[in-house]
């Protein structure tokens, strides 16, 4: 780890603040991103909780599946998932948007399972709208 990944790896509790779920990312056509997830997802939970003391949901995205080659095993991810307390994972390209509506709706889903359990005062959502309309229309394709 150079010094700046050691300045920004200090600096994470302050953007992990009050947050209530989160995406790890990698880049699937790089498998050395896939390394440092490990690293992401342990000190997400060092560093944040629920009211209840248990992790935040967090969801694994493979990114850049449009350049993806076939290194990577679906089953073995989802074990990966497993073992490490991920809420699932998605092939996602930000380029081409794929699966980027379906990986934050499956977020949202999990934040708000989670909230439901809380009494209101405890956690703040705020108010978050999905226009379906928009939704559609910004949808390209599905993933790979």
């Amino acid at each position: 780890m150079n010094s700046r990944q050691e300045r920004f790896g200090n600096m994470t509790r302050v953007y992990y603040k009050e947050a209530v779920g989160a995406f790890i990312v990698f880049d699937i056509s790089r498998g050395s991103t896939f390394e440092a997830v490990l690293k992401w997802k342990s000190d997400l939970d060092s560093k944040v909780h629920l009211p209840n003391g248990s992790p935040i949901p967090a969801v694994l995205l493979a990114n850049k599946c449009d350049q993806k080659n076939d290194d990577h095993n679906p089953s073995q991810i989802d074990q990966f998932c497993k073992q490490h307390g991920f809420s699932g994972w998605f092939e996602t390209s930000a380029k081409d948007n794929i699966n980027i509506e379906e990986a934050a709706r499956f977020l949202v889903e999990n934040i708000l399972a989670n909230h439901q359990s809380f009494p209101n005062e405890e956690i703040d959502l705020g108010t978050v709208k999905l226009d379906q309309d928009t939704l559609r229309a910004e949808s390209k394709s599905q993933c790979c």
